[in-house]
């Protein structure tokens, strides 16, 4: 599955996924951190482009409860030569290894959806990032997300309905997971519900920048 995991995102997003994530490592990065950590990094897109633009002597992490996507993730970060610059860290969003206070911004990228879709240990997770974050640190994320636009969601739905559902199923031959991918994308949060939520759980203050046209948003969350 980590093996096709990576195509799959690309397939479906038409290849800009990778730019998003780079965008999110730049924001991520726009406070010049000493401690990043890539959240529920998967296969480590995220954490690597942390990696290759932070600055010298900044410690990124990448975390995941997946073993099998945390050896993907060390495979992939090899060809960069990053193996000082990044820690991949086996563990739960429902207890993290850290201490309270320990990273200056935290980044998501296609992960957050997971934790807060229908999921009833939503408030944990947020306890748990907002602990780990300092005061005045940044929680990034890159999601789905609603557009605005009415026809435009309309066709945005039908995409994910019949083109994730299927296209995800014919690549991975694994029904269940892009069922749920499809279904979750066309009943997630709008970007305003999502700072709401990021609000009740603690942070301070919220930005949202749309992607294509809402179909897909970065929020900056500040504790």
């Amino acid at each position: 599955m980590p093996g096709r995991y990576d195509l799959v995102n690309r397939v479906f997003t038409w290849g800009l996924d990778e730019r998003w994530r780079r965008m999110t490592a730049r924001t991520c990065l726009i406070t010049a951190p000493g401690r990043v950590l890539d959240l529920c990094c998967g296969t480590g897109d995220l954490a690597i482009w942390l990696a290759r633009l932070a600055p010298v002597g900044a410690e990124v992490v990448g975390l995941d409860y997946s073993l099998p996507m945390l050896q993907r993730a060390r495979e992939k970060a090899g060809r960069f030569s990053l193996e000082n610059s990044l820690t991949f860290v086996h563990g739960d969003v429902n207890d993290l290894p850290f201490r309270d206070g320990y990273f200056d911004a935290i980044g998501i990228s296609f992960a957050f959806r997971n934790l807060t879709y229908k999921n009833p240990r939503t408030e944990r997770y947020l306890q748990e990032v907002v602990r780990v974050l300092k005061p005045g640190g940044e929680f990034v994320i890159v999601e789905s997300s609603q557009p605005p636009n009415r026809i435009i969601r309309a066709l945005a739905h039908a995409y994910e309905r019949w083109f994730v559902y299927r296209v995800g199923y014919w690549i991975t031959k694994y029904r269940p997971a892009y069922k749920y991918l499809a279904e979750s994308a066309q009943k997630f949060y709008t970007a305003e519900e999502l700072g709401d939520l990021l609000v009740r759980a603690g942070f301070s203050s919220v930005k949202v920048q749309r992607l294509l046209f809402g179909a897909a948003a970065v929020h900056v969350a500040v504790k």
